[in-house]
């Protein structure tokens, strides 16, 4: 044999071994189509809700309930984002409503502002009734009562 035919069988032999492993991969990625793994059968919101954090949850649910299907599409995204790798932090209540209200979702949350009395905690709206009842009796007119009558 010559050189150049040592050559082109040294040729024939590397293009037929790119070819057996193209055909090889192709298998494998009709195999893995045909039989999706067991991570595919998580649902979107599974995959979000591991990820959430304070409040997170709660959140979510308020979503859920005022707005469904819009969530649903949000959750899906953010599934995506979240298998890609491209989001992959914890995403607490703050955040989540943060990106509802960015693209338009106004969810509606509970929130009580809490605030120290004499050493224990009371909500904002108690202390201000508490200062309103004080007023009362320091004054001694109650807001819902006539005027007095003059004589």
């Amino acid at each position: 044999m010559t050189e150049e035919d040592r050559e082109l069988e040294l040729l024939k032999a590397k293009r037929l071994l790119e070819m057996q492993k193209n055909i090889s991969h192709k298998k494998k990625i009709e195999e893995s189509k045909a039989n999706p793994p067991a991570a595919s059968t998580v649902s979107s919101r599974e995959i979000v809700v591991k990820k959430l954090g304070y409040r997170g949850m709660e959140v979510l649910e308020n979503a859920e309930a005022q707005f469904p299907e819009e969530t649903r599409l949000v959750v899906e995204k953010l599934a995506e984002l979240l298998q890609s790798g491209e989001v992959t932090e914890i995403i607490d209540g703050g955040k989540l409503l943060t990106l509802f209200r960015s693209i338009g979702i106004r969810v509606k949350v509970q929130t009580t502002i809490k605030i120290e009395q004499d050493g224990k905690l009371v909500s904002w709206s108690d202390k201000l009734k508490g200062e309103t009842d004080e007023l009362k009796v320091d004054t001694g007119v109650d807001n819902h009562d006539s005027p007095p009558e003059n004589p």
